[in-house]
């Protein structure tokens, strides 16, 4: 059975203990970055798929913007491909190397809530935090995923932003629209490839997401440091994004996941996507 309340982060020994149970679904993200299928098969948690979040196609690229929602018919292929069935306990496990592959995993996560699983988990310091501690399994080979039938999604569209959703609440300040880069992109001095204008969507709260991770490391700070964090946050329904919706993945998921605010979405398009009409507005400099 699903244990209740299986989501948010999973730490290494409390997967070690479920390790062969029948309902349970590891999935090792590592991309080409962190050594790929090469390394996963050189080394990886028991029982674990391996699926590369870049060459999965986690996100898709739509019209100019990089870091969109794959069709959903994508997705439930995806998710069946790797095994996952409606009550799985799905474990995502980053390289745990980085921020950046931590976002990856919560990427990941986000889209499967959005396609309506219910327990996903990401683990807590990644495949590195696992293989900290010698005593804990690795096994070498080939990824060998149960494949299921195509995933019966159930979308769950609350979780995502769409651009003129998130024009709407620009303008009204119905909801935050919390910015996950950092200040060079945020006050328009940088800008991702496929932006055609650098800045940031007006009215937004900046919080460079790599600040809720311990320095040089993919592991998230304590819970009371992620509280002070995003205190600058107000209640009430929130939006993050950043340049393709991968680093702002990590803030909508420790103010979703770790922090229960509700009403947190994602705007996977965010500022590639924002920036492809001149007429969509455009703020440069600090925070207003």
């Amino acid at each position: 059975m699903s244990q209740p309340g299986f989501a948010g982060l999973i730490a290494p020994d409390a997967l070690a203990a479920r390790l062969g149970d029948e309902n349970l679904v590891i999935i090792d993200i590592r991309t080409t970055a962190d050594g790929g299928r090469e390394a996963f098969e050189a080394g990886h948690i028991p029982g674990a798929v391996h699926s590369d979040y870049a060459a999965d196609g986690w996100r898709a690229k739509v019209g100019n913007a990089p870091g969109m929602l794959p069709s959903i018919d994508h997705l439930a292929a995806l998710a069946g491909r790797l095994g996952i069935k409606p009550h799985d306990d799905v474990v995502i496990v980053p390289a745990g190397t980085a921020a950046t592959d931590f976002a990856a995993a919560a990427r990941v996560y986000w889209t499967l809530k959005f396609i309506g699983h219910g327990q996903q988990a990401i683990l807590d310091g990644g495949f590195k935090g696992w293989t900290s501690d010698a005593k804990r399994p690795v096994e070498t080979g080939p990824s060998q995923p149960k494949s299921a039938a195509p995933y019966p999604v159930v979308a769950q569209q609350q979780l995502r932003s769409t651009t003129d959703a998130t024009l709407i609440a620009s303008r009204s300040r119905q909801a935050s629209l919390v910015d996950a880069r950092g200040p060079s992109y945020f006050e328009g001095r940088e800008k991702a490839a496929e932006a055609t204008r650098g800045g940031h969507i007006p009215g937004s709260i900046p919080r460079d997401y790599a600040d809720a991770f311990e320095p040089g490391s993919g592991k998230l700070k304590p819970h009371a440091e992620l509280e002070k964090l995003f205190a600058v946050v107000p209640r009430g329904p929130a939006i993050s994004y950043c340049n393709t919706g991968h680093s702002a993945a990590a803030n909508w998921f420790v103010l979703s996941e770790l922090l229960g605010r509700e009403e947190v979405a994602l705007y996977d398009g965010s500022m590639t996507d924002w920036t492809q009409d001149p007429l969509r507005p455009v703020a440069t400099g600090g925070a207003a």
